[in-house]
């Protein structure tokens, strides 16, 4: 073979390489565990004014860690870096991050004018050379870590084709004093586990929260003078009412996907069941009418049907039924019992809580029951609850023993990347909220 045709042939192996690369660069294939992390070059936020150099830094720190704690990503350590970016207005020299395997390259400039900032950003793709994305943002001092979990949103959606899940909070039951006398109060925090609050006092015994649609109120169950009633928090204005006050024991309230309605559980006997109250008028329609143990509702994204726990088959089983009561059936067939279900907001899967042989497990199945897989197991895992793109699973793990308490744990929902959330004590019974903007 001549030269000449030496050379197109490693001319066209170098094509088709850096092709490939790019493609992965752009998608990057979310349906099984990824265990390769796509390398990420995120450089430090250009401060135009050189006087905000803390908030840049505090930006891009935020914006590395929402996009590796995600576990599809790997960011860069910058002492690698052999470019520093200074300009915006420049093309990288993108040679200089291939040489340390950065697939894509995040740049952003920050300026401000009085109490207004703006970040300009960019997103590239080192192998065709191309912008993925450019965009900025106005925001004021006090939401700069919105601003980042924006940011990180955009450029994991760019990147995955899904959409983000980091700019969201988390409402939890905070749990603190004793095992014997643990004190519960209704909180909030950051999907990261960052800026929690502290919503109820501790005085009255509050458990599972759930957040409205819109993300900007709470439903929960509280037992205020020992009486348990159903609340609604108005995370704005800070403000609590009461749904109502129910004769015997109340479950799991739930808003419905439209967020004008809610559906819990209602003891009657030994027995309980489910009902819809309208929020706008506080009438009530029954859902079930059986003398068994029917709890834990949840609603289809569309509204059409609602899965539920019951123990009519003799254990505690997964059922499915129309949104109005009627045309129950069975999902859950295999070994154990199920609890906790809740539907995707994709309406793909529906996520339980399993225990059979003293595990407590968590796993997904279809609507129609098949497709079961558990996702991860342990001493006593339970409550699963959606990132808003459905495709993260948060949970609460009991450990054992006289010092132990729940802790908030993540997970794909391929069972990859399990990572404890940070919080400042214990914590239990974690609701994922809507994204914040």
């Amino acid at each position: 073979m001549t030269k000449p045709m030496n050379s197109l042939v490693a001319l066209l192996f170098l094509l088709l390489f850096y092709s490939t690369v790019s493609q992965a660069a752009l998608e990057i294939d979310v349906s099984e565990g990824n265990l390769r992390p796509m390398p990420i070059a995120i450089t430090a936020v250009i401060d135009k004014q050189n006087e905000q150099l803390d908030l840049g830094l505090d930006i891009t720190k935020v914006i590395a860690s929402d996009l590796a704690g995600s576990g599809l990503f790997y960011p860069i350590n910058p002492k690698a870096f052999l470019e520093e970016v200074e300009s915006l207005d420049q093309n990288p020299n993108f040679n200089s991050w291939r040489v340390v395997n950065a697939e894509a390259l995040f740049s952003a400039e920050l300026t401000y004018n009085n109490d207004r900032y703006s970040i300009n950003y960019k997103l590239w793709d080192t192998f065709s050379e191309k912008s993925l994305e450019a965009n900025y943002l106005v925001f004021s001092k006090n939401k700069w870590r919105n601003v980042a979990h924006m940011i990180a949103d955009t450029i994991y959606t760019r990147l995955t084709g899904e959409r983000g899940y980091f700019d969201t909070q988390i409402a939890f039951i905070a749990e603190s004093g004793p095992k014997t006398k643990r004190i519960k109060r209704l909180a909030i925090m950051d999907q990261d586990g960052q800026n929690p609050i502290l919503l109820t006092s501790g005085k009255d015994l509050v458990l599972t929260p759930r957040f409205s649609p819109n993300g900007k109120e709470l439903v929960y169950l509280s037992y205020r003078n020992g009486q348990p009633q159903v609340y609604i928090y108005d995370i704005q204005s800070k403000q609590t009412y009461v749904v109502g006050t129910f004769p015997g024991m109340t479950f799991a309230p739930r808003f419905s996907p439209d967020g004008t309605k809610i559906i819990m559980s209602l003891q009657e006997g030994v027995g309980s069941n489910l009902f819809e109250m309208s929020l706008s008028n506080f009438d009530r329609k029954r859902l079930t009418n059986t003398a068994d143990i029917n709890t834990a509702p949840s609603y289809s994204p569309d509204s059409r049907n609602i899965v539920f726990e019951s123990d009519k088959s003799g254990s505690q089983q997964l059922y499915v039924m129309d949104a109005n009561g009627d045309n129950v059936r069975r999902i859950s067939f295999g070994t154990g019992s199920y609890a906790t279900p809740v539907w995707s907001p994709r309406g793909d899967y529906i996520a339980f809580t399993k225990i059979s042989k003293g595990r407590f497990m968590i796993g997904v199945m279809f609507a129609d029951g098949s497709g079961e897989r558990i996702i991860t197991d342990g001493f006593h895992n339970e409550g699963p609850t959606w990132a808003p793109n459905g495709r993260v699973l948060m949970f609460f793990r009991e450990s054992p023993g006289e010092d132990g308490g729940a802790m908030i744990y993540s997970v794909d929902i391929t069972g990859y990347n399990e990572r404890k959330i940070e919080t400042p004590g214990y914590a239990s019974d974690p609701s994922w909220s809507a994204l914040i903007n």
